[in-house]
């Protein structure tokens, strides 16, 4: 037997499994690193995650990125050579983390990653009719598994598209094996970039919805970093807080065709963007706004499109839900009262609360849908392996 078949098969049999997750959202801020320790699979997994960091990215990195990041005309040079060169940086990234929390590789039995997002492209969004849905992420899991030398699974969403789905949001298979409740209905809330909710009823395997519902911080980060020279996003929501929302320019976004679709759905900043702003501005007949109630504007629509998508799945009962909220959104006070308002009788929690970080979800999601791959069920088999030789 081939020697990384054999290794693969053991840690697939073994009780427990030692898995890093990975993460690098739209926001671009630097790699979500996650140690999970995981045993079981489907609905008797158990987890905990025993180290978390997030490492920075440099500035000349993330602009190397943004200049292939949810454009349609890049540099193919350049996507090529960053998928290797995202690896590779990732890679350094991890073995960092390893050394300082005196972590040997020996001692990890597999590398989840995610990669990068460059683009996003269900089928709604663009006009090539005999096409369908389709993600692209870089960050090549050979040479990330070559440079840590440990086993890597990787191009988590083209399974999803190969099923039908748009590549996202997979927070539905994480969310329903580690937060599902007997007792408790749940909304799993994530605001990142773009927001998304599971929606778990106690008790339930039916009715479960997993959903994008609009920007989360995509929208007012660009703007921040567009408009405030030296900060990059509106940190607990202070800008926000000193401006006046403004309704025409609210009603010109809510009108946009997305947001009136149905449930599940996915978008990116390939909508999202300082175009939209600008478009938006335009429809509306708004000639200018204070940057301060561009802002305010902004972040109500990031709670409203929250709001609207969880009274729109669960109507009333609201007032029976607990939400636990992850993300960088979870940091903007503004944002969290707004949500606080639109759904008063929903009880907010941090994710944290069920054991895991708020800012490490995402990392952790793609570790259980790794374990999944070699020790769950074969419904549920995403992610490409990668051999270190």
């Amino acid at each position: 037997m081939n020697p990384n078949i054999k290794a693969l098969y053991q840690i697939a049999g073994s009780h427990e499994r030692t898995i890093i997750g990975l993460m690098s959202g739209t926001s671009l801020d630097g790699l979500d690193i996650a140690v999970c320790k995981i045993s079981g699979s489907g609905n008797h997994t158990k987890l905990s995650v025993t180290h978390y960091t997030t490492i920075p990215y440099t500035e000349d990195f993330k602009t190397a990125i943004r200049k292939i990041f949810s454009i349609k005309a890049v540099d193919l040079e350049a996507v090529t050579l960053l998928h290797a060169h995202l690896a590779r940086v990732h890679a350094t990234m991890v073995l960092s983390a390893l050394e300082s929390w005196h972590l040997p590789t020996t001692s990890i039995d597999l590398i989840a990653s995610h990669g990068q997002t460059i683009y996003h492209a269900p089928k709604f969004l663009h006009p090539t009719s005999e096409f369908g849905n389709a993600t692209l992420q870089i960050g090549d899991g050979d040479i990330l598994s070559a440079a840590t030398g440990i086993i890597t699974l990787s191009d988590f969403r083209q399974k999803h598209i190969s099923a039908g789905g748009e590549g996202a949001p997979l927070a539905l298979f994480g969310d329903t094996i580690l937060f599902s409740s007997a007792t408790e209905n749940r909304i799993l809330l994530n605001m990142g970039g773009i927001a998304n909710f599971t929606y778990l009823p106690a008790g339930q395997t039916t009715n479960i919805i997993s959903t994008d519902v609009g920007p989360a911080n995509t929208l007012i980060d660009g703007y921040v970093k567009a408009n405030y020279p030296g900060l990059s996003y509106d940190a607990n929501g202070e800008i926000a807080n000193t401006g006046i929302i403004n309704e025409a320019f609210i009603n010109e976004v809510l009108a946009h065709p997305f947001f009136s679709a149905g449930f599940p759905k996915t978008i990116g900043p390939e909508l999202f963007n300082l175009d939209f702003i600008a478009d938006a501005l335009k429809n509306a007949g708004i000639v200018s706004m204070a940057h301060q109630d561009m802002v305010a504007s902004l972040s109500y629509i990031t709670a409203r499109v929250i709001a609207d998508g969880i009274i729109k799945v669960v109507g009333d009962a609201t007032k029976n839900m607990v939400i636990y909220a992850s993300g960088g959104g979870i940091h903007n006070a503004y944002i969290m009262q707004q949500l606080q308002n639109m759904c008063p009788g929903a009880s907010f929690k941090n994710l944290e609360t069920l054991g895991v970080h708020p800012d490490a979800k995402e990392a952790v999601l793609f570790a259980v849908l790794a374990n999944e791959a070699l020790a769950g069920s074969p419904t549920l088999s995403m992610g490409k392996i990668s051999f270190p030789q």
